[in-house]
Formats: C-alpha cells, structure tokens, sequence
C-alpha cells in the first residue's frame, strides 16, 4: 500500500485533553482560496506557542540546570561576590536556550511558507492523493485528526505517518490514544547541529498502519 505523511505540528499544545468532551459545533471543510489570511497567521502562531515549551523543558534538563548553576556561580566569583553579575550569567544562558527554541520553530515556519504553504491550492489540492482542511469554530482536536483518517481510508494508503516535535506532548498523547505508535526520532530539525543539541528538540515519528 501506500504511504502517507501528514505533518501534525500545529496542533495547539495549550489544549487539555479533557476540553474534548466539552465541545461546541463544528464543521471541517476543504480549504478555499478566501481562507489563505486567516490559515496562514493561524499556522504561525499554532508553531510558535510550542516555543516556551520547548524552553521551559530544556531548561529542565539535568545537564541545562548544572550549566546554568555553573555559570551564574562563575557570574557571582567574577563579579566578586555580586548576585547580579550570577543572575546576568545565568539569564545569558537562559536567554541563549530561549534563541535557540525560537530558532527552530521559526525556522520551521519560514520553510513551509516558502515551499508547500506559499500555494496551498496548487501544492494541496489539485492531487486527488493530497488534501487540505479547515476546521470552522473548532475546539475538538481528535475531528481533525479523524478527517486525516478518513482521508487516507477512502484514498487507500495501508500507512499514515505524522512528524510530531517532542514538546508537543498533547498532540502525541493524541496520536497514541487514536491507535498510533512511535516508529523513530531524531534531531535532525534543520537548524544548526549546536541550536538542536542545546534545544534539546526532537522529531518524533508516529505512524498508523494497515489503515487502508
């Protein structure tokens, strides 16, 4: 069969699992030309919410903390015993982790809005096999994802594949919850080797198989 990759990043890490059951009316349509200035700022913003998660986890890495509380004690010696030359240390660090995050996501973002995004009608919708949703008045993430699974069915692809960044950890809970497993990760997001060692930001694979 077929195979069918579908990235799944933007969905909005903010939303608790919980709201699903608590929903109000919905519809999820094809995309039409008139939505391009509302989907576009629409996926921006839905990337980059998932930036200060991406931080705040990094910055909770074991091997992050002991490099922060290293160089703000380096910032308090040097600057003779003075706390605000450790805080300024150590908001240095903070700060370069923070770029780092930020660099990934927007990144991420222009390269679609140069490529793929840049023509949705053309990339997504003049191929039986490709297809491109907009969901009006949506509040219930598990409908996008069925319209995915409903798609692909009727198109007969045996496999779907989504690309999931790992603070997105709602939309992965999501995934595994709908039937899907994890199949790889890697860090491989594009930017600099350094920027993705230091965001600590991994791509995640999940896919579901025997769909057709």
């Amino acid at each position: 069969g077929r195979s069918h990759r579908a990235p799944i990043l933007s969905l909005p890490s903010s939303f608790s699992l919980l709201s699903l059951r608590h929903t109000v009316p919905f519809s999820i349509r094809e995309y039409r030309p008139s939505d391009r200035h509302v989907v576009l700022p629409l996926f921006r913003d839905g990337i980059l919410e998932h930036v200060y998660p991406a931080f705040f986890k990094a910055m909770s890495h074991p091997d992050h903390v002991g490099v922060a509380l290293s160089i703000s004690m380096a910032g308090y010696v040097l600057g003779g015993s003075s706390y605000f030359q450790a805080l300024l240390f150590g908001g240095a660090w903070a700060g370069l982790i923070y770029y780092c995050c930020h660099d990934i996501y927007e990144g991420y973002v222009t390269r679609r809005l140069g490529t793929d995004m840049a023509d949705i009608q053309a990339n997504y919708l003049q191929s039986p096999d490709s297809g491109f949703w907009v969901a009006e008045r949506f509040d219930d993430l598990n409908g996008g994802l069925a319209k995915a699974l409903d798609f692909c069915k009727e198109h007969g692809y045996a496999r779907l594949v989504l690309d999931v960044s790992s603070p997105q950890t709602a939309a992965i809970s999501l995934c595994q919850k709908s039937g899907f497993v994890q199949t790889a990760s890697h860090s491989d997001t594009h930017a600099n080797r350094w920027v993705s060692r230091l965001a600590r930001i991994n791509l995640i694979y999940v896919s579901l198989n025997d769909h057709g």
